[in-house]
């Protein structure tokens, strides 16, 4: 797979990079937590990001004003296994450089994508990537597996927790996975043996040789 960069124009269709940002502190705060034995955690909301100055910067100004949280995923992958979208844009910051694999929603059919759709994009470290709302995304990958990845989640306040319950209304109602998201798993990955919507339709895209 073609890895491009997010300062490509084919990037300006699934995101922007925001300028204006120190990011120092809260690279520091990311790399003092431990990588994960193997594969990856997320946890919504860290304590020790959200007390860096950044936390009000992008609340006020990324996000005007809403309520947000700053979490982090973190860990090593290189596979695609689902995606993911919200109702808003999410922003991303990595201790080091990292990849994201993201389509668009409105290549979506019936609730369901074909992977042949997914692009991969670099990000460099300490740069500030917002993730329109509008934009099919999931776990980050790693650049060096030694290294594996630490990317700040910047989302409106609840997300990614317990969803509502609900009797569905639609379709879309099928894919909600937690608060504020909706999901597409692979059928191999883990999250559809857990009964998230398979979504996912080719290849499960797996970059590890394209590195």
């Amino acid at each position: 797979m073609k890895i491009e960069s997010v300062y490509s124009p084919a990037f300006r269709a699934y995101g922007q990079v925001l300028t204006g940002y120190d990011t120092e502190k809260l690279l520091w705060a990311m790399e003092a937590i431990p990588l994960p034995k193997e594969g990856t955690a997320y946890e919504p909301s860290i304590a020790a990001l959200e007390g860096c100055d950044i936390f009000r910067r992008l609340q006020d100004h990324a996000y005007g004003g809403m309520p947000v949280q700053i979490g982090m995923c973190w860990g090593r992958n290189t596979k695609l296994n689902c995606l993911e979208y919200h109702r808003d844009s999410e922003v991303n910051i990595g201790a080091s450089d990292f990849i994201l694999l993201l389509a668009k929603q409105e290549e979506m059919v019936d609730g369901r994508l074909d992977t042949a759709c997914v692009r991969a994009f670099r990000v460099p470290a300490g740069a500030v990537v917002e993730v329109y709302a509008t934009t099919l995304h999931y776990a980050p990958c790693h650049v060096d597996g030694a290294k594996g990845f630490r990317v700040a989640v910047a989302l409106p306040r609840g997300t990614n927790e317990a969803r509502p319950v609900l009797t569905p209304l639609n379709a879309e109602d099928d894919r909600l996975w937690a608060k504020n998201k909706w999901l597409l798993a692979h059928p191999d990955s883990g999250e559809a043996g857990q009964g998230a919507w398979v979504g996912l339709i080719g290849e499960n895209i797996d970059i590890k040789n394209d590195l």
